[in-house]
Parts: C-alpha cells; structure tokens; sequence
C-alpha cells in the first residue's frame, strides 16, 4: 500500500464540505417555510373560503391635524386624517362625513389600501376652535368608522416659534425641577448609615412609582393602537429589552467595582438612576406634546406648577446612591441633563410628529430601566447589616413614604 501523498489536502476538502452541509441544513428549513407559504397564499384552502364570506374591515385612526385659515385667505381652514388599514382585507374609503354631513374629500396616495397601508384624507372644512367635531369614513361594503376631535385647535407646525415655545415647557417642567431636587445632596452628606438606608428605600419607593405609572401610561396608549401593531407585546419587548441590557452594563460595573472600588459602582448607580429617569421623562415628554397638539392640556400655572413639584423628587433620587462621597461639579450637571433634558426631546416628537408606536415602546424602555435600577439599589441593601437591611421597619416606612410623594405630587399634574 502506498501513503497518501496530500493528506492535509483532503482534510481541507472535507471540512469545507461539512460545513457547507450545516449551512445548507440552516437555511433549507427556512426556504421550505417560505415556499409552503406561497403555495398556501396562492393555492391554499384560505383563498377559497375568503370568496364566500364578506371582508373584514378596520381602519384606524392615527393622527388629526387640523390647519387653520391663512393671513391672505388665500388657504382655507383643513383637517388632515391620517389612516391605517388594520384590517386583513382590502379596504377603499368611499365618502367622508363630518359632524353628520358628506364632505368632499381627497386621499391620498390611493382610496383602496391593503394590510398595513396607510394614508392621509384631506378636507377644506371649516372647523371652529374650541368645538368639538366627529369624522366618519364609510367603506366601498358600508362600514363606517368614526373619531371625535375633542377640542378643535390648530396643530403645531415646525417653526422656530413653536419650538421656542415646546422647549421652554420641556425645561419648565423636566429639566428645572430635575436640577433642583439635585440640591439636596449637601444636605445628605452627613446622615448615619441608618439615614442613608432610609433614603436609599425612599428612593426605591420614588422608582416604583415612576415604573407603575410608565407601564400604566404604555399600556393605555397600546389599547389604542391598530391590533396589527400588538400594543402590549411592543410594552414587554422594550421593558424586557431595556431591563436585560442594563444588567449586562450593571454586571459590567461591578466587575469595574473590584478593580476601582466601590465609589465607581455608587456613582455608576446614580447615573443608571439618572438614566431610568431621563427615559421615563422621554415618554412623559411625549405625552405633553401630543396633549398639546391635540388641545387636550391645560398650559396654565398649575400644570407646570404640578410637574416641577413631582420631578424635584427625581433629582433627589439621582443623588441619594452618593451621598457619602465626593462627587464632583460636571458629574452633577451630567446627570441632571441626563435626566431632565430626554423631556424637551419628547415634546418636540409629541407635539410635531406624535407616533403612539413610540409612546409604548419608550414607556416600555422607561419602566424596564427604572426597575432594573430599583433591583440593583435593593440588591446594595441586602448586602447590609442585618439592622440596616431592606425588610427592617424603617426601610419599609421610607419605601411607602417615597411611593406616596410620587402620588401625591401627581395628583397635581392633570391633563
């Protein structure tokens, strides 16, 4: 027998071999599924059944903008519907109503949409501040689908005005009242270790509030999205998303931690607070802007009032993970901002170009980091002494009491 002169050569091949096999095997199953679908969308027993029933229509209501009336006149008063088919069945808009009479209209790209598509119905109608109005869309079938505007008020355009105006409303009432409830941390520089447990629980009870309402607000507006959009695993997928991705970073500071010393993980805490905070100031951002686009909010005294008194006690909140160490100027001032300033971004994206989609999933990101942060403050605690532990009675009267200054400076904020 002689020896095989190229082995290597051979055990290259083979390999190659093998793994264009496993790659094959990955994607075969895929291509399969697709063409199975194909064939059962052409093909399958489904088409024939759809012959014989009537189609399901659904058409959802995303956005009115209303327009008012130019200087020159030149530019009648318009409302501006823009629409989502929701349903599984083509659907064409046929007429329009507006407070029980047929109006002329123009739609655009196109009057029959299919799954998912969507688009924007022009109406010169001559809507009156400050009244309410009813629009129905009736269907090619018959169907009809109704939306009420509450309170009829010109939506914001973009302009330098109206930006003006979203910004300062976004420092009133996030970044302000952030930055003074920051000021208390002289005063917690010289508390006992039992004192700093006690704010340390407070703090816990501030969070949860704040994780409440965030999921509370995500799961409202996700009952109002198109069914096709699924509101609620949208909620689920950035609170999950949100929370797991703040673990690995939370893990990553404590391995930081052994190497820098427990002054880093502190500080790392206070700006994860921060970073909880500034997410659910996104949402809340969000929430004012649409508010006030669609004139359903009260920009009087008492709402800013109302809104600087509940976010002051964010701030206290940020600093209270630190208050036994040093903790220099710029660190304050880059977490304030990390906290306040997400609410001017989000009445801008709410009051200009407000998406319930990005409500819920913001929301959903806001409550995931904040809970993530109230496991790892409680996860500090339990690493105490047993009489400065999370479950002695002084801990669970802070933890209830920062609960209810979150809901009663709530109370103040009324839309």
């Amino acid at each position: 027998m002689t020896a095989d002169p190229h082995p290597e050569s051979r055990d290259t091949s083979h390999h190659e071999t093998k793994s264009l096999l496993r790659w094959v095997f990955i994607f075969l199953p895929l291509v399969l599924l697709g063409i199975l679908i194909v064939i059962l969308q052409a093909y399958g027993p489904g088409k024939a059944l759809r012959t014989h029933f009537p189609p399901v229509e659904k058409i959802a209501f995303q956005r009115i903008v209303l327009r008012d009336q130019d200087l020159t006149a030149e530019r009648p008063k318009e409302i501006i519907l823009h629409i989502l088919n929701d349903g599984p069945s083509e659907t064409t808009v046929a007429q329009v109503m507006v407070d029980e009479a047929y109006w002329p209209f123009e739609i655009r790209p196109k009057a029959t949409l299919n799954h998912l598509e969507s688009a924007q119905i022009h109406l010169l109608y001559p809507w009156v501040e400050g009244d309410a109005h009813e629009v129905t869309l009736i269907t090619s079938t018959g169907v009809t689908f109704s939306e009420e505007i509450a309170v009829a008020v010109e939506s914001p355009t973009p302009n330098w005005t109206y930006l003006g105006i979203f910004s300062l409303l976004g420092v009133y009432v996030g970044v302000i009242p952030v930055f003074i409830g920051l000021l208390w941390f002289p005063a917690m520089k010289n508390v006992s270790a039992r004192g700093l447990s006690f704010l340390l629980s407070l703090t816990v009870g501030l969070l949860a509030f704040l994780a409440v309402d965030a999921l509370h607000e995500a799961l409202e507006i996700a009952a109002e999205l198109p069914e096709a959009y699924k509101g609620v695993a949208l909620v689920v997928a950035g609170f999950a998303g949100c929370l797991l991705l703040l673990m690995v970073i939370s893990r990553w500071a404590r391995t930081q931690a052994a190497q820098r010393g427990e002054a880093f993980q502190q500080m790392t805490l206070a700006y994860m607070v921060a970073f909880g905070i500034g997410l659910h100031n996104l949402g809340e951002g969000l929430a004012i802007g649409s508010a006030y686009a669609l004139g359903n909010i009260a920009l009087g005294g008492t709402l800013v009032i109302g809104f600087a008194i509940h976010n002051t006690t964010e701030g206290f909140a940020i600093v209270a993970p630190v208050a036994k160490q040093r903790v220099a100027l710029a660190n304050f001032i880059w977490m304030g901002a990390l906290a306040g300033v997400p609410t001017i971004l989000g009445v801008w994206i709410g009051g200009f170009t407000y998406s319930a989609v990005w409500s819920v999933l913001f929301l959903g990101i806001g409550a995931g980091a904040i809970v993530q942060v109230i496991y790892v403050i409680l996860r500090q605690m339990e690493r105490q002494p047993e009489d400065a532990g999370v479950l002695i009675p002084s801990n669970v009267v802070g933890l209830l009491v920062g609960f209810f200054i979150m809901y009663a400076t709530g109370v103040l904020v009324t839309f």
